[in-house]
């Protein structure tokens, strides 16, 4: 989905991208200056101390020998090889000796350090330029007062500074050094400074476009995912394109969660259903039974035996819906119910002394195999009513068992975590459909129902380890069946 300019510049992106790129090219600039003109502060720093130094090598000359001592010196050093500027003149202002042709009007006026930079020729450099143009032959002599204002206006010198001298005869020594470097250098920085600024500046344009663009198409794939699932379709899920990088993140957490919301609709959707279907037999036997009651002629001890029954089915009922109830809260991740250290064990134990008289009852044999303390951290009454219902189920489907009906309740350590395994040798759940379909809400695998029950007590034990962060299985126990409750087993730091 192309977008125009103005509508590309209402996104975050490119609006983060342009107010870096402006500060980029700000302090490019700032630093364009700062280098250059540091360079060029020590540059002239570095020519001025070169300057002082050849003037105090002039001054010895001068106190060694006079005046001609010093044009000799100063004839010697302007013609080698990059030489300073070196001028000697008169008190008007003639040029006795050195290598300057021709100066700035009013340079040599003042004595001391020039305060700006000069434009001067040296010698022999304005016929030279004449011999390569062609248009003079002759010899040009250095050039005083108006004669160079003249040359100096006519034609383009060099930059330099100088430290301007008076002798004590009242004539003037000039020692200076060309500017030609240091503007060089200053020049050469500043084109560099340039260039990687028009580089990096290119490099951010091109990146924002490749990158940002890139990243306004994940954006609006998102929002094209999500108005999909806003419109009610919560099977469809944020794309991922396996980069690892922040978009990815997010939408793996996204796509968590639609998962988890699916479930939780699922599960309530399943909840409604059973509500409609399996709890509409209750009440219908409830109001059956009630209007019998009512029908016809009954001794008092009938009426009551009627109440008393349809008390028990009404607690049965509220058993139901609390069971419901509490599946749901636990399914959800939620609970009011705290969580602390909890032995394992000690719950066992309970749970089977509790037991022992029903099992006992029901000529079942229950034994417990705890053998020391196994800690996790989790609910004791959970733990305690999911291992309950598990007991219960295993007491009452081991009566069918074709030997001496037994249940064994056994608690193990492996792998980092803790297993408890709730075993009897009854006629089990040989399918692997029904053992995943056991732990439905409602679900009795018993088709002559002739054991009491909802069908919820597998459910709400699945729901309570999800709630601690285990998991329940079911598996064949050849005979019979083996319920195994796999717990995180707690570190003890």
């Amino acid at each position: 989905m192309a977008l125009s300019v103005p509508a590309i510049m209402k996104t975050t992106a490119a609006r983060l991208s342009a107010l870096y790129l402006l500060l980029f090219a700000l302090c490019a600039v700032l630093l364009v200056f700062y280098m250059t003109s540091l360079s060029a502060r020590m540059l002239t720093a570095q020519t001025q101390e070169t300057i002082n130094d050849e003037v105090l090598g002039l001054a010895r000359a001068y106190q060694r020998g006079g005046l001609p001592v010093l044009v000799r010196v100063v004839e010697n050093r302007s013609r080698q090889p990059g030489a300073n500027l070196y001028l000697i003149a008169d008190a008007n202002g003639q040029i006795l000796t050195g290598n300057v042709q021709s100066l700035e009007p009013g340079v040599i006026d003042t004595e001391g350090w020039t305060t700006e930079p000069f434009s001067y020729k040296r010698f022999g450099e304005g016929e030279l330029d004449r011999l390569r143009s062609g248009t003079s032959d002759q010899t040009t002599a250095p050039a005083t007062g108006d004669n160079a204002a003249q040359q100096a206006e006519g034609e383009q010198g060099h930059n330099a500074i100088a430290l301007v001298l008076r002798l004590p005869n009242q004539m003037i020594m000039l020692v200076g050094r060309d500017l030609g470097e240091p503007e060089r250098f200053r020049a050469v920085i500043r084109r560099a400074l340039t260039l990687a600024l028009g580089m990096m500046g290119l490099g951010g344009l091109l990146i924002w476009f490749f990158v940002g663009r890139a990243a306004l198409k994940r954006i609006d794939s998102v929002s094209e995912a999500s108005r999909r699932i806003m419109g009610g379709d919560l099977s469809g899920r944020l794309p991922v394109t396996g980069a690892g990088d922040e978009f990815d993140r997010l939408s793996e957490n996204l796509n968590s969660m639609l998962a988890r919301i699916a479930t939780l609709n699922e599960g309530l959707k399943q909840v409604s259903d059973n509500i409609a279907h399996d709890l509409k037999t209750p009440l219908t036997r409830l109001r059956n039974r009630a209007e019998a009651t009512l029908s016809g002629k009954h001794r008092p001890a009938d009426y009551r035996q009627a109440l008393e029954g349809t008390i028990a089915e009404s607690d049965q009922l509220i058993k139901t819906f609390n069971a419901i109830l509490m599946i749901s809260r636990l399914e959800a991740g939620y609970s009011s119910e705290h969580t602390n250290r909890v032995d394992l064990a000690a719950a066992v134990r309970d749970v089977a002394e509790l037991y022992e008289p029903v099992a006992e009852e029901a000529g079942v044999s229950l034994e417990a195999e705890v053998n020391g303390a196994f800690l996790v951290d989790g609910n004791r009454e959970l733990i305690g009513q999911a291992l309950s219902n598990i007991v219960d189920n295993a007491i009452k489907y081991s009566t069918d068992s074709t030997s001496k009906p037994a249940v064994r309740v056994a608690l193990e350590r492996t792998n980092g975590e803790i297993r408890l395994c709730v075993a009897d040798n009854g006629q089990g759940i040989p399918d692997d459909a029904d053992r995943a379909r056991a732990t439905e809400r409602f679900v009795r695998l018993e088709k002559s129902r002739s054991q009491p029950g909802s069908g919820l007590g597998l459910s709400l034990a699945k729901a309570v380890m999800t709630f601690h962060y285990g998991r329940l299985d079911l598996l064949p126990g050849n005979p019979g069946l083996s319920v195994v409750m796999s717990f995180p087993a707690r570190e003890d730091h």
